[in-house]
């Protein structure tokens, strides 16, 4: 049997997630209402959601396929393979900034809704979790209409999809968690992870490939626990092969420490957050 300090953070993300399931109506009620709120005035309403993403995917087609030509080694013969790379690697990317950078301010931005008693306070970040998910679906869909346009759907391999993703929402959870925690009582840390979010894009291939880096710095990327994402995304629509999963074991062993700190930070603090707001 498991020690009482063991069986703590189990204990607490077992509460959290009948938490969740008890006030699911809420979650879904409040994540379709930010989607709706987010274009009621503007006239074409909901379809901006499609425009800005379609207006991303064809300019990164047009400017880096087309107009720069740029090559990646062993694949000329696929048609905008540099796009669908760079397009991989961008998807992915706005999905971790935006969860990211919104669960760093979640706890602050809903001030008003923490002092409440009876407001279930871990929905706040599964509300932002699934609207961060819904925005990220929209721009999958259209990027695997592009995909099945070309000719270059990536089939069976997109299976293995799922299981990136769920990796990939579980870090930026458990590490926005800790991160929105500690920015309710040193808000420098919302300023700094801004910064480091700039840094962080730039030291993953993403506009560019590993192979074009230097040996010192490419082994130095490696510590980077989103390299492996990426590159598991790039791998899945270029090549259309499942990741190399044991690439994935240190993010996979990274995501549980940071989920089980988060549960326990957030449990022990959540009552200074409310007097600290």
């Amino acid at each position: 049997m498991l020690p009482a300090e063991s069986r703590e953070p189990l204990t607490s993300a077992m509460q959290m997630l009948r938490a969740l399931w008890a006030y699911r109506d809420f979650v879904l009620t409040s994540v379709t209402r930010e989607f709706q709120g987010r274009y009621q005035g503007s006239l074409l309403g909901a379809f901006w959601a499609v425009i800005q993403p379609l207006a991303m995917i064809v300019i990164y087609t047009l400017i880096f396929a087309q107009i720069m030509r740029p090559r990646l080694g062993g694949h000329e013969d696929i048609p905008f393979a540099f796009s669908i790379y760079l397009c991989s690697g961008v998807i992915t990317w706005g999905l971790f900034a935006e969860m990211l950078g919104r669960l760093n301010t979640v706890f602050i931005d809903n001030g008003n809704l923490l002092k409440k008693a009876s407001f279930p306070r871990t929905c706040l970040p599964a509300i932002v979790t699934l609207s961060s998910l819904l925005n990220f679906a929209i721009i999958l869909v259209l990027f695997l209409v592009f995909l099945a346009i070309i000719g270059y759907f990536p089939g069976w391999a997109l299976l293995a999809l799922l299981a990136v993703l769920v990796l990939q929402v579980l870090f930026t959870l458990g590490l926005g968690i800790v991160l929105g925690t500690l920015n309710v009582f040193f808000r420098d840390v919302g300023q700094f992870t801004q910064v480091v979010l700039q840094f962080w894009f730039w030291l993953t291939p993403i506009v560019y490939t590993a192979s074009i880096v230097p040996d010192r710095v490419r082994e130095m990327l490696k510590y980077n626990p989103m390299m492996s994402v990426i590159e598991a995304y790039q791998g899945i629509f270029l090549e259309h092969r499942n990741p190399d999963w044991s690439s994935l074991l240190p993010l996979a062993v990274t995501t549980l420490i940071l989920l089980l700190l988060a549960t326990m930070l957030f449990r022990r603090r959540v009552g200074e957050i409310v007097d600290e707001l």
